[in-house]
């Protein structure tokens, strides 16, 4: 078949073409020759001006056509190639935006009819109000919210059971696409193009609920088998197991289901659930996936093993999937429950009486993780290290995982807890059966002589926000652990046994990379590697590696983003990455408490040290009253658990090491917890700061009116104002203080003064933070040199109010050398009675020797 191709057609693909072709002159190709073409085509879309003449050598049967009319050719293939990719991609983008219009019309059509409904309510609510007594009032009013009882089933025979499926089916549909539950939209997830679904929670009904819907690219039944499968995505599932399941008679079939959760904290017990699950097919083609509690706390599978959990109850909740017209499907998703809040303690009951939590952890997750698998399917999502998706997905899950065994520690795991009087802060559990491969062959299990112990310890927070302190716990980890300690875990692991081979001399530098191995759709949640930097002390194992690496996992870091926490959970790793790796996680949990009316604390006086970095690095600063106000209602309970592999003669030994080591973590993290909360109070324990602490802005304005009260003499030394300007106020002043291409440093006046501020430009000079500046002391930064300078002018700068510093060297907190052409120090005075508050020093033009 003969091929036409026109010129004028030619030059409304590609505007370069006519120039290649005279007017009104026509190419026809033969079958074969267009033949030869697809050929090359197939293989260099784009040939050179070389291949094109090569080709037509190639290829007698083009012999008769100039190459300027090939390269035309392939411009206009190329050019019908990305149309019919684009016509396909819209396409697709179509079926996407009519199913999305449907979805949203028929949730327009059910908020109508709750609106109807909720007039409907008024009035007759306005109507008993005029024609009856108070007393009559509230007895009427009980009538009309007083929710039906169900009736009970025999739950002993098949019979009994299809009547409960259908009952709960009937129910779940009302709660999916009718307005048996008043749904209001999910704060904070607001519908959009880029929104993954439609979001809403129960404003007003029994137990916690929410909903969500959205259009998920895969078909019905592989989305009933992921969502079925509820380990693999909810990460609070400890276990789902099916006891019995038989068919319904109606193509359908009943399962009588044992659930398992974690709890997300150490204080508080786990729930665990007895239910009916029924997949059944509606007559309009649909598939339906619903489940609902079984009567009886005493009900369900081995009551022994039940005895650390709390049971539960689901009411009618599931999934309605609807197939879309050419491919896809439409999800409904309902989580009900009642999760007995009665049995925690009431700092943690907003977690357990919260429709929110309910839909951050399994609504919205279960979504996510629909549309994460649609797109690996795809082809969408693209990880590094040549990992597939898969894989990379095992490995988040399973440091999750560890980390709630190690936070719940169950009996039947063959956890145990060491003796504990009942006051000690850090929980002690040693387990000696763990298994610590990813996979079930045993081959690739460790051996162990020991067994893991875990320390592990909760506490509450005022004022914190939980993704900012993630955030710094993830990027400075220099400032709470112990890398010493990570090189123990990483080194008994290497050994292929708990017992503990011993660790060479080796000196950490501080620093550490973070490789990026993959991410969620929505970014939140990161899985990456971190490589902790060492050198080898010993000079015969001078060129040999002492890196440790660790898998690591990152949640919630996003302070704008909806979580129902922030998590940073870590383990060690060997560095060829394998697979079946065994992983011992650790790390950190944060969970923010809903405040509760009424829960205001009268706002102290915001005295507090040296916090610049709450207005440019960690957080927010508080500018107002009312600020300060609403974030003294933020609370959060934090959760820490590590693990270590022991020998078990070091038993008692590990035990000591781990104690001590959490509770040093622990005062590491309410030191940076206190250093970025908005509020001048710290969020462990709510204890005053000193009053002699200024606020950041008051302490760059005392910086600043010192120097210029000594800037005459100044001037002969630098020549300009520290700010160039007089005009600076306030946070403008602080701003420009912070960003100052000078080293400002203060510290205090004490008979070792330590730092309380640095700029950042100081933090980078010092080679350290702003949390962990507090605890360098002054002569720690001069050599020898430069601390009897120092000494020699120290009278001088008490006396005149500055002194000047020749240039010289000073040392980082990682010890490199710092030259700096000059320094100055001068007295930093309080605006109010002109008392010495600290002492300034400014190195100019600094830099790594």
């Amino acid at each position: 078949m003969a091929m036409a191709v026109a010129q004028h057609r030619e030059s409304s693909s590609s505007g370069s073409i006519d120039k290649h072709l005279d007017s009104g002159k026509y190419v026809r190709y033969t079958a074969e020759q267009v033949e030869a073409l697809e050929r090359v085509y197939t293989e260099c879309p784009k040939p050179s001006s070389l291949r094109r003449q090569q080709l037509i050598r190639e290829c007698p049967i083009l012999s008769n056509i100039e190459p300027k009319q090939i390269k035309v050719w392939f411009q206009n293939r190329r050019c019908r190639e990305k149309q019919r990719k684009e016509a396909s991609r819209l396409q697709t983008v179509n079926r996407k935006l009519s199913a999305m219009n449907k979805l949203l019309m028929e949730e327009n059509d059910r908020l109508q009819k709750q609106v109807s409904q909720l007039v409907c309510e008024n009035g007759f609510m306005r109507q008993q109000l005029h024609t009856t007594s108070a007393a009559t009032t509230d007895a009427s009013c009980d009538s009309v919210v007083t929710t039906p009882q169900h009736t009970m089933r025999d739950a002993n025979n098949p019979a009994g059971l299809l009547s409960i499926a259908e009952e709960t089916l009937t129910e779940f549909l009302s709660k999916a696409t009718g307005t048996a539950v008043d749904w209001v939209q999910m704060p904070g997830m607001k519908p959009g193009p880029d929104s993954v679904g439609i979001f809403a929670i129960s404003q007003s009904c029994s137990g916690v609920a929410a909903r969500a819907c959205g259009l998920v690219s895969l078909e019905p039944t592989k989305i009933a088998e992921i969502l079925k499968d509820r380990p693999s995505w909810f990460r609070d599932c400890r276990s789902l197991e099916v006891f019995t399941m038989f068919p319904a008679g109606n193509g359908g079939t009943i399962e009588l289901v044992y659930t398992q959760t974690y709890a997300p904290t150490t204080l508080a017990p786990a729930r665990d659930f007895w239910t009916l699950r029924y997949t059944t097919s509606l007559e309009n083609g649909s598939l339906v996936v619903c489940e609902r509690s079984l009567s009886g706390s005493g009900t369900g599978p081995n009551p022994a093993a039940a005895a650390q959990f709390v049971r539960a109850e689901t009411l009618p909740s599931g999934y309605l999937i609807r197939p879309c017209d050419g491919g896809g499907s439409i999800i409904h998703i309902v989580d009900h429950l009642n999760l007995e809040a009665w049995s925690v303690p009431e700092v943690l009951r907003p977690l357990y009486e919260s429709s929110k939590v309910v839909a951050q952890k399994m609504t919205i997750a279960a979504l996510r993780y629909i549309r994460q698998i649609a797109q690996e399917t795809s082809g969408e999502v693209v990880y590094g290290l040549g990992r597939q998706p898969a894989v990379l997905r095992t490995f988040s899950q399973r440091l999750s995982r560890g980390f709630n065994d190690a936070v719940n520690g169950f009996n039947d795991d063959g956890w145990s807890v060491l003796n504990c009087d009942g006051a000690e802060d850090v929980i002690i559990a040693v387990n000696s059966t763990k298994n610590l491969s990813g996979t079930s062959n045993p081959a690739s299990s460790l051996t162990f002589l020991g067994g893991i112990l875990c320390a592990k310890a909760s506490m509450l927070l005022q004022n914190v926000p939980p993704a900012v302190l993630v955030r710094f716990l993830r990027e400075h980890r220099s400032e709470w652990a112990d890398f010493n300690v990570d090189a123990y875990a990483a080194a008994s692991l290497k050994a292929g046994t708990y017992a503990y081979p011993g660790m060479r001399p080796t000196r950490f530098t501080g620093s550490q990379i973070i490789m990026p191995l993959g991410h969620t759709i929505e970014h939140e949640e990161m899985l990456e590697v971190i490589r902790l930097e060492g050198h080898s002390l010993a000079q015969e194992d001078a060129f040999v590696s002492r890196d440790i690496h660790l898998l690591q996992i990152c949640s919630g870091i996003d302070e704008n983003a909806v979580g129902a926490c922030s998590e940073l959970i870590f383990a060690p790793i060997d560095e060829m990455f394998p697979d079946d790796a065994p992983l011992v996680p650790s790390g950190f949990r944060i969970i923010p408490l809903d405040a509760k009316p009424g829960d205001k604390k009268d706002t102290v006086a915001t005295n507090r040290t040296l916090d610049l970095t709450s207005g440019f690095e960690v957080g927010p600063a508080t500018t107002t009253g009312t600020d300060a106000s609403t974030s003294q209602n933020t609370r959060s309970v934090l959760t820490i658990a590590f693990q270590f592999p022991f020998d078990s003669s070091l038993q008692d030994n590990v035990a000591v090491m781990a104690r001590q080591y959490v509770r040093s973590v622990i005062a590491s993290v309410q030191r940076v917890a206190m250093a970025i909360s908005p509020s001048g109070i710290n969020p462990a324990v709510g204890a005053k700061l000193s009053p002699g602490s200024p606020e950041a802005v008051t302490l760059a304005h005392w910086i600043c009116q010192s120097y210029r009260q000594v800037y005459s003499s100044l001037f002969y030394y630098l020549g300009s104002d520290l700010l160039r300007s007089d005009s600076l106020v306030g946070d403008m002043m602080l701003k420009h203080l912070w960003h100052h291409q000078d080293a400002i440093l203060c510290c205090s006046l004490k008979s070792l003064p330590v730092f309380i501020f640095a700029n950042q430009a100081g933090l980078d000079m010092l080679e350290t933070t702003l949390v962990a500046l507090q605890d360098i002391t002054l002569d720690k930064i001069f050599d020898e040199s430069g601390r009897k300078a120092l000494c020699a002018d120290f009278a001088k700068l008490m006396e005149q109010g500055f002194a000047y510093l020749p240039a010289g060297i000073c040392m980082s907190t990682m010890g490199r050398h710092v030259s700096y052409d000059q320094a100055i120090a001068w007295k930093v005075l309080t605006g109010e009675d002109n008392t010495v508050h600290c002492l300034a020093f400014s190195f100019i033009n600094w830099s790594f020797v």
